[in-house]
């Protein structure tokens, strides 16, 4: 399992990396062709914002398994072990509801999106504002997987000391991800 979930995140790497290529291509060509022809490519203009929108959702997910979000780190690094660890599952609580919220928002209102269409493309709005779905149900299973690792003692000293920003920490795990 865990060899899937760590073939899965790197699809997900490659995906982020081949979308900012695409959005960057799409708007350098668009750029020139303004400048240089007077004339434009409609479709990329939509395609690369599209494509912003998706970057940030799945890049949020990314980030939330990593450890990579901010965080108030001078308050917890001032607590010891316990206090950290306390921390934590307060910290992860919240973003469980965070998340359970922003994806059951993202549900109900992904009807009323389907039901249009882009101006330039066609596609259905469902395409765009459907990534909170994917967003919403990633950060709250990464999240309800470290409370399960928490609840039952499996965390890992790194992952505690990145909690609290400590730099080395994070480095050693993103080495073992």
């Amino acid at each position: 399992m865990k060899t899937l979930i760590h073939w899965f995140f790197r699809f997900l790497d490659a995906l982020l990396v081949i979308m900012l290529a695409g959005m960057v291509l799409m708007v350098f060509v668009n750029v020139v062709m303004r400048y240089g022809f007077n004339s434009g490519i409609a479709v990329s203009e939509e395609m690369a914002r599209y494509f912003f929108v998706w970057l940030t959702f799945i890049g949020a997910v990314v980030v939330h398994r990593e450890n990579l979000n901010m965080g108030v780190e001078t308050i917890v690094a001032k607590f010891g072990r316990g206090g950290r660890l306390v921390l934590m599952a307060l910290s992860n609580l919240v973003i469980l509801l965070c998340a359970s919220v922003f994806f059951l928002g993202t549900w109900k209102q992904l009807p009323i999106n389907a039901s249009m269409v882009a101006p330039v493309t066609g596609l259905s709005m469902g395409w765009v504002y459907g990534i909170g779905l994917f967003c919403g149900a990633g950060i709250f299973l990464v999240t309800l997987e470290r409370l399960f690792r928490l609840a039952t003692g499996k965390i890992t000293e790194d992952e505690i000391a990145a909690f609290a920003g400590e730099g080395a920490a994070i480095e050693h795990m993103k080495e073992r991800l």
